[in-house]
């Protein structure tokens, strides 16, 4: 029997070239990914994995590689760049003799780190035990005994198939408090909607300056970091536009590249603000060089959680770092598009504001608007005694 290992959180990273994106910018992302999540990083491996070993993903040589740099460093955690089945984890630990983590589980790591809010946690639990009910099989031989015993014996469910039910159970009771959350969320959106107030949802790639915005448009207040996922709770405020409609900012979680199905399973609730949202402001970090992979991978999730047909803006953030000048750009048929700003500095939030402005210009006084329809059978009466 194998039991898990168990450690610190010294950390070798595995980024393996399988033909989707730059290694090196992978390579970093991920950096940032672990140390977000407390890992201490002792050293990194890197090759080319274009056909992985269905046992150990890695092929023999590299595991050889990981494991020596492994006992150089003395690091107790191994993090793939990569998704693992349950078998390859489990004969990657044994050989290497240390905790081995995928991208999908550090990921979760993360957004467990940095829930707050009891939604938050609920939807991050709802996603880990999505995301281990499929791993159960192929994970550890110790859940595959049947129990034994004094009064144990006998027929009855294996280990595995009592976790199956125990998980299966705790599923089915975060999916119904969190349907709850959800309608009362609904009930909110139909109260603006009836009030006439207008929903931004600001979305982006993690780290794109989301929340920075937001507080600048806002004034908020709202925890911002220069690290990914800061933000995972979903903050609504009303945010002053002249000329506009009331209008309410919603500040949503950052996406990713290869985001966990699981993950945007769990969070739907949440992620349907930008969904059910009039305008989606895309911010985009204009100083990225993987700019536009990071845009794909925001408009790939959006495609998922059905917002992709809600109007956009694209928000390039931080011309600060670059030499972009602050201003818009217009499309085709003369709307603005495209704005350019930097959230720390505010230079050019100006011109987002003049943009929802634009978008949702602010109704006319009742009185103003009543005058011109009263006017004209008043003409049309004195018509005929102006030519009589």
């Amino acid at each position: 029997m194998f039991e898990r290992p168990q450690g610190g959180n010294r950390a070798i990273l595995v980024v393996l070239d399988t033909g989707d994106g730059d290694r090196e910018q992978r390579q970093a992302e991920l950096s940032a990914l672990a140390v977000s999540a407390g890992a201490d990083l002792a050293g990194t491996v890197t090759g080319r994995g274009t056909h992985p070993d269905p046992a150990t993903f890695a092929r023999r040589g590299k595991v050889d590689e990981i494991d020596a740099l492994r006992r150089a460093t003395g690091a107790d955690l191994v993090i793939f760049d990569h998704t693992l089945s349950g078998v390859q984890q489990r004969n990657l630990e044994q050989k290497l003799e240390c905790r081995v983590v995928d991208r999908v589980s550090l990921i979760l790591d993360i957004f467990a780190l940095r829930a707050r809010s009891a939604e938050g946690k609920l939807q991050v639990e709802l996603a880990q035990l999505a995301h281990l009910a499929t791993r159960l099989a192929g994970g550890w031989t110790h859940l595959e005994r049947q129990k034994g015993g004094i009064g144990l014996r006998g027929p009855g469910e294996t280990q595995l198939e009592t976790d199956r039910r125990l998980i299966g159970a705790r599923v089915k009771l975060l999916r119904g408090r969190i349907a709850r959350v959800a309608r009362s969320r609904a009930v909110q959106s139909r109260t603006r909607r009836r009030a006439d107030v207008r929903t931004v949802a600001i979305v982006g790639y993690t780290n794109a300056g989301k929340t920075t915005l937001f507080n600048r448009l806002t004034r908020a207040g709202a925890y911002a970091a220069d690290q990914l996922f800061a933000t995972l709770d979903t903050t609504l405020r009303r945010v002053y536009v002249p000329g506009a409609a009331p209008v309410v900012l919603s500040d949503t979680v950052g996406f990713i590249r290869d985001l966990p199905h699981d993950l945007v399973a769990a969070f739907r609730s949440t992620l349907t603000e930008a969904a059910d949202a009039d305008l989606v402001l895309h911010v985009i970090d204009a100083s990225s060089p993987e700019r536009d992979e990071q845009i794909a991978a925001v408009d790939a999730v959006l495609a998922e959680i059905g917002a992709a047909d809600v109007p956009q803006i694209r928000v390039l953030n931080k011309i600060d770092l670059t030499r972009l000048p602050p201003g818009v750009e217009r499309d085709g048929c003369g709307t603005i598009s495209t704005v350019r700003l930097s959230a720390v500095t505010g230079t050019g939030c100006a011109d987002l504001k003049s943009a929802l402005a634009e978008r949702f210009p602010a109704p006319a006084p009742a009185g103003q608007a009543a005058e011109p329809r009263e006017q004209a059978p008043r003409d049309q009466e004195t018509a005929p005694s102006r030519s009589a």
